[in-house]
């Protein structure tokens, strides 16, 4: 945990699932039915199938709907990332996590009931379709620059553009896109539709191969023609897409770091036992300043994004979490998490770049975090305008 825990309740929840992940998850992490795209459906369907039995699924939900607040969920959060498997067990897991999150928030009860249940329930996976590719020079970081757009036809919206590295979508079956819904103004503006997949209309065009590969159905590329969303599919209000994308992706940002700090606490600990057991140079290889000293880095690390995710999830339950809070942790927690496992796979020699080991798995996967959900020069420099407009501020100048 690194951090206490908040609440008895969330004691209680996350060390079932501690347990259940321990146990019961990390024995299926050499299953073959795994590859450069994530677990198949197959193993998906079974991990859950567990989770319900064990009571762990969907475990930051209460049975009332109830969410734990952000605080009790990072304990949770951090218990199911102990296996890269974990969070796709319990159903914890990106993009679905915080694609509950945000119907949770903004969705009709009739939406809900459609949509909403059946990702609750560890019985759907969802994909959001937001990011679009470099090469049309489509919405990456900068959401302003989205070019895929609904217009509306009737009673109807059509949907047409490309997305890229859209994660989970092969083989979701709700989804959330988002397009151009401009009214005229220079002013560029946007809206969020729910879809049921698969649909004709949405074409996985390619599953990209990236250096991560945890996250069922991986990451594609799409291609969106002539799709028709009905009114009643529009999610929240027309024209309000970029709000709900912070409503949505500043509490992902942190649910990322939640998870992946608890395969950073796995990691050093595998570490840690390596160099305790093993001798060279007529000493244990912890005993080498050299050895030792990253292990103990790594406990400054750890310790401190611990203490940055629960003062970001604290803040987030005042209501009063802002971009420039969730960009801090994305970034700190990434780079630190980073540096952990670069020392880990340092420490491990040759064991820790081969497969077998977890330390190469952790070092693969937090390597890709730092680029999604935005890159850490996309945080800084987001933070570095509210330094100036701050100092603008105080000078009486205008925030140029």
């Amino acid at each position: 945990m690194l951090t206490p825990y908040p609440t008895e309740r969330s004691r209680a929840i996350a060390e079932r699932v501690s347990k259940f992940v321990r146990d019961v998850v990390i024995p299926y992490e050499s299953d073959t039915r795994q590859g450069a795209h994530g677990p198949d459906e197959e193993l998906v369907a079974e991990l859950r199938a567990l989770a319900r039995e064990h009571g762990v699924m969907t475990p930051h939900v209460l049975p009332s709907g109830e969410h734990l607040t952000q605080l009790e969920t990072a304990a949770v959060l951090k218990a199911s990332g102990y296996s890269f498997l974990g969070s796709t067990a319990v159903n914890t897991m990106a993009p679905d996590e915080g694609n509950m999150y945000l119907l949770g928030k903004v969705a009709t009860p009739e939406q809900k009931t459609r949509f909403l249940d059946q990702l609750l329930t560890g019985e759907s996976r969802s994909a959001f379709f937001m990011t679009e590719p470099a090469d049309t020079e489509g919405a990456g970081s900068d959401p302003s620059m989205l070019k895929t757009v609904a217009v509306k036809d009737g009673a109807d919206w059509v949907i047409n553009g490309e997305k890229t590295f859209i994660t989970g979508a092969l083989g979701a079956r709700v989804g959330i896109v988002m397009a151009r819904t401009d009214d005229g103004t220079d002013r560029v503006q946007a809206t969020m539709f729910l879809v049921n997949l698969p649909d004709p209309a949405i074409q996985v065009v390619k599953v990209l191969d990236t250096i991560d590969m945890s996250m069922p159905g991986g990451h594609s590329r799409i291609k969106i023609t002539d799709l028709r969303v009905s009114a009643d599919h529009v999610l929240g209000e027309i024209h309000e897409g970029f709000k709900y994308a912070q409503v949505r992706l500043s509490p992902a940002r942190l649910s990322h770091c939640m998870r992946w700090l608890g395969l950073g606490i796995r990691a050093q600990q595998v570490a840690a036992t390596y160099a305790t057991n093993r001798h060279a140079f007529g000493k244990r290889l912890i005993d080498h300043e050299g050895v030792g000293f990253m292990l103990a880095e790594n406990v400054i690390d750890l310790q401190q994004a611990a203490l940055m995710v629960d003062w970001c999830a604290g803040v987030l339950d005042t209501g009063s979490l802002g971009t420039s809070e969730s960009s801090m942790a994305k970034v700190a927690v990434s780079d630190a998490l980073f540096r952990v496992a670069d020392r880990c796979v340092q420490v491990m020699g040759g064991s820790g770049v081969s497969r077998d080991s977890i330390v190469e798995r952790f070092f693969r996967e937090i390597r890709a975090f730092r680029i999604y959900d935005g890159p850490t020069e996309v945080h800084k420099w987001s933070l570095a305008k509210k330094v100036k407009h701050s100092v603008l501020a105080a000078q009486g100048e205008s925030h140029v």
